[in-house]
């Protein structure tokens, strides 16, 4: 049982969520503006929020920002919108997942379970997949990770990452040189058995600006096409 936060301000389809959730035996509260939302955020605890993107007084955009600016709870966005571009941007302000309308209850179970699992897993303090939290600090080339801090530095200076690039990172670096199959970052990043591996490159793209470096001139992470992704040590000095 979980506690869902329900922002959606088309009557019909939050009366469905409701109902759905409810019959899944969740405990559910609902509001139909981002201002609203943000109160009720601010007042109860919340397992998951699931934001739509079209409020009558807010994007749901800003919203997110709002929201990730008073709690770290896992955001499920539900839009319409299907553009790339939109869906990076969604991603680098700390939604935790994205589903394009119309979707499927199934598909909606399926991934608030999952991002509930991953959210139980990391204990709000935790970092990415099993087997990276621990008292060390993990070092590759000029990277150091501490899982515990949950911080993260690349030649001395901090770096900005989301709640999910930080787990991506860390997973990648407890397991230096080594390629990970995109089915096993699914599964221990993200806590899924299934997904598109359009999230993993939107988030391998964040994360490579970050670190000062494209897909076509990678320092630290390395695509093996049609393998898989591994974190290693750049072989030249850093400029």
């Amino acid at each position: 049982m979980a506690r869902v936060l329900v922002v959606e301000d088309d009557q019909f389809v939050r009366s469905a969520l409701i109902r759905h959730l409810k019959d899944a035996s969740h405990v559910v509260r609902s509001v139909g503006t981002a201002l609203e939302a943000l109160r009720e955020v601010a007042q109860y605890g919340f397992d998951v929020v699931i934001l739509d993107l079209g409020l009558p007084d807010l994007d749901g955009a800003e919203a997110l920002k709002m929201l990730r600016g008073i709690t770290d709870v896992p955001v499920i966005i539900a839009t319409a919108r299907d553009n790339e571009n939109e869906i990076v941007r969604l991603l680098n302000d700390g939604a935790d997942d994205y589903l394009v309308k119309p979707f499927s209850v199934e598909h909606l179970s399926a991934r608030m379970a999952a991002v509930l699992r991953r959210s139980q897993a990391g204990g709000g303090a935790g970092g990415g997949g099993q087997g990276t939290v621990t008292e060390r600090v993990l070092k590759v080339g000029g990277l150091a990770i501490d899982p515990l801090r949950r911080q993260a530095e690349l030649d001395g200076t901090l770096l900005d990452l989301t709640r999910r690039e930080f787990d991506l990172l860390a997973f990648l670096a407890g397991r230096p040189g080594v390629v990970v199959a995109r089915k096993e970052l699914l599964a221990e990043v993200w806590q899924q058995s299934y997904g598109d591996d359009q999230t993993i490159d939107v988030h391998l793209s964040w994360l490579r600006r970050k670190l000062g470096e494209t897909a076509a001139r990678p320092r630290y992470l390395h695509t093996i096409r049609g393998v898989g992704v591994k974190l290693e040590a750049p072989r030249e000095a850093p400029q």
